[in-house]
């Protein structure tokens, strides 16, 4: 309203923030920012010579300051130099670099920000905030107490009030604010904790495979674990070896390891639950060993390890979104009296344990049912390979042929005159619409 010149930092200017920030210091500038513009770059009294020169460079040689020649550039710093030394002295003379800050922030760290690029360097400088309690950091946490005190002292509505109370209770209420956020990233971190116990775990194995030499040992004892899985859903210590259900144990076998075992030609009289696992285990790594024959060793080595790699990252990343989806509802189980961290920890190690379940199975399903490519098989799919590359050559070529559509008729301009012969531009004629 008052025609006053100043400078504002936002979104807009933010290629000319060091700029405007540099030269808020030259004297009569007001330069309105928010309380976190300027970071990083110092506020010098009467102005920084060297932004100064540029502008001068502009306006006395017409030239940039990178096309400047070295006489020019001299002669303008020359001249910046000493019209930022007059105005310094002006300025200081003045009480230096003033501060108006117009609400108080949640953190006293970034109101002393705020008032730090004041005084700088032995400058002399002041800084002043002007508060409400209509705003929110009094409004929540210092209104009710502070109205009564203005209330008993009989103060009215938009009178100014300087007190240390007022002080006080702000940096009281301050201190409610941070105490409230630390405990916010603490409880966060207590979540951060449980996926960062699980990565590492995940990582560490994903680093055995991919250092490993013979990952075949470790093939043996997926083996073995999932065996130990199988056994405590079918096999039964109350159980004789030939009552237990058969049936069902060498079709989840043969689901695992694509191996077929016939419990009817075994002899299992006598024979105890424990051995019968070593026999069915012994079956099962006999098969595998016949695979590795048949494909060989080195190959197979790299199919292993392959096969590990893509399924533990596939699993991997499907858990990190199902934890996500966990962490996100969790908090309502605070409204059934439960700790949600602690169920959250209690889901999250279930959900953990069976996504490595579910590695051990997969695994284990991949590696059984690879069977070497024949030439024949081979060569059909490199036929197929050239074909898939031909049909994408011809599809790109008829691609760039099409033809643009032609315009027959001429496009009209908006500022021409209209085809209708009104004599009006056709903007404002039938071009309205």
């Amino acid at each position: 309203k008052l025609r006053i010149n100043h400078q504002v930092l936002n979104a807009k200017h933010h290629e000319r923030e060091a700029e405007i920030v540099a030269q808020a210091g030259r004297i009569g500038a007001i330069t309105i920012a928010t309380n976190m513009a300027g970071r990083g770059t110092d506020i010098l009294l009467g102005g920084n010579p060297e932004f100064l020169a540029k502008d001068i460079l502009k306006r006395k040689f017409k030239v940039e300051s990178h096309e400047a020649e070295p006489h020019q550039f001299e002669e303008a710093m020359l001249e910046a130099k000493s019209i930022c030394e007059a105005e310094k002295k002006k300025v200081i003379d003045l009480g230096g670099l003033h501060i108006i800050g117009t609400e108080r922030h949640e953190a006293r760290r970034i109101d002393n920000q705020l008032r730090g690029r004041s005084g700088r360097q032995g400058d002399p400088g002041s800084s002043r905030f002007y508060i409400s309690l209509e705003d929110d950091l009094m409004r929540i946490f210092a209104s009710e107490r502070i109205s009564k005190v203005m209330d008993r002292l009989g103060w009215e509505e938009g009178e100014p009030i300087e007190a240390k109370l007022i002080t006080k209770s702000i940096e009281n209420a301050q201190k409610q604010v941070e105490a409230r956020n630390f405990d916010i990233r603490k409880h966060l971190l207590e979540y951060d904790d449980v996926l960062n116990t699980q990565r590492d775990v995940v990582y560490t194995k994903r680093k055995e495979i991919l250092a490993g030499e013979n990952l075949k040992e470790n093939l043996y004892e997926m083996i073995d674990e999932l065996l130990q899985d199988i056994a405590s859903i079918y096999v039964s210590e109350k159980q004789n070896a030939q009552d237990l259900d058969l049936k069902g144990l060498g079709e989840a076998i043969h689901q695992s390891f694509n191996v077929q075992v016939d419990f009817d030609s075994l002899s299992l009289n006598g024979v105890k639950n424990a051995e019968l696992i070593d026999l069915v285990k012994d079956r099962v790594i006999r098969s595998y060993e016949e695979k590795e024959n048949e494909i060989g060793s080195d190959t197979m080595r790299q199919i292993e390890r392959y096969v590990m790699l893509q399924t533990l990252d596939y699993l991997w990343k499907d858990h990190l979104l199902n934890m996500d989806h966990l962490r996100e509802g969790i908090g309502l189980r605070g409204y059934a009296q439960k700790d949600p961290l602690y169920e959250y920890k209690k889901e999250g190690y279930e959900m953990f344990s069976d996504m490595m379940n579910r590695f051990n199975q997969d695994v284990c399903e991949k590696l059984f049912r690879v069977r070497p490519v024949s030439d024949i098989d081979m060569e059909r799919l490199e036929r197929r390979r050239r074909l898939e590359q031909q049909r994408m050559v011809l599809s790109r070529g008829e691609e760039e042929e099409r033809k643009k559509p032609v315009r027959r008729e001429q496009k009209v301009g908006r500022n021409d005159p209209c085809p209708c012969g009104s004599g009006k531009k056709y903007k404002r004629c039938c071009g309205a619409a």
